[in-house]
């Protein structure tokens, strides 16, 4: 057993989803489609008397993070350090959670397999109501599909085979919990029909269309993301919203060729690490 440990968790940008509840958090969750980021979040997991958790250096209360120890048995000092802002549709608090799960287990040797800690994050998030699909997202990397919702000893993914540069802008927060307790049946419908989509045609550019249609017939746009995707559109680009945030993401060199000046990246080619 050690003393700390650190993981690495890539953001997650859901472009589209539709909501599967279940009674039980570890089969409930997503259809979808996202990209992966190499901007993502870094936790650190210190053997500690209690659990405190902190996220660039601010004490913050996390609900997922804290049910993930719980889960496990430990308590731990948390230190997240984010390249993406809370609340605009990164999966930060996914990320967080499934760090502290990887870091968590060599550290306190709770001889987990991927798939377990992977299925007590993504539990933790979707009882919290803080997300739906993101943390299995995360664990797989690359341009996940989402199949079939739940964690993995139920859900199913694909992917697209491809890897772009992503240029996002955000313009302030959502709240995830706040939609998703409300009415879901549109936005459900809307996720269904772009997931179809995207797996008859899995490209970055299907992804991309899929994802404009959801957020208009979802009814989830914002004014000023709806203006910004239609600059990007007119500088012959490609963007959309991230889900849930007031955040735009483009591919390739779209924000930039519109007049804005955007936080770049890449998708990520691989999943969850520890370092």
């Amino acid at each position: 057993m050690r003393e700390e440990a650190t993981a690495f968790v890539p953001g997650h940008v859901t472009g589209f989803f539709s909501t599967h509840p279940d009674d039980d958090p570890t089969k409930a969750g997503s259809r979808g489609a996202g990209l992966t980021l190499t901007d993502g979040v870094e936790v650190t997991v210190e053997r500690a008397a209690a659990t405190t958790v902190f996220l660039d250096d601010v004490e913050i209360e996390i609900e997922p993070v804290e049910t993930v120890l719980e889960t496990l048995g430990v308590t731990a000092r948390i230190d997240a350090t984010s390249e993406l802002p809370i609340g605009s549709g990164f999966g930060v608090s996914g990320a967080m959670a499934l760090g502290t799960a990887l870091a968590a287990n060599r550290v306190f040797g709770c001889k987990l397999s991927m798939n377990e800690l992977v299925t007590i994050a993504h539990g933790a998030e979707v009882q919290a109501g803080t997300g739906l699909g993101d943390v299995v997202a995360q664990a797989h990397g690359g341009v996940p599909i989402r199949l079939e919702p739940g964690g993995p000893q139920d859900n199913k993914l694909d992917a697209i085979p491809a890897r772009a540069r992503v240029e996002y802008v955000t313009f302030g927060e959502l709240s995830t919990a706040d939609v998703l307790s409300g009415d879901t049946e549109q936005l459900t419908a809307a996720g269904q029909e772009a997931l179809s989509r995207v797996v008859e045609e899995p490209t970055l550019l299907s992804f991309m269309y899929a994802s404009r249609l959801f957020a208009r017939d979802a009814e989830l746009l914002t004014d000023r993301v709806r203006e910004t995707i239609a600059e990007v559109s007119d500088a012959d680009g490609q963007a959309s919203m991230a889900m849930l945030g007031e955040t735009v993401f483009a591919l390739g060199t779209g924000l930039s060729d519109a007049g804005y000046e955007p936080s770049v990246c890449a998708t990520h080619p691989a999943g969850a690490v520890l370092k």
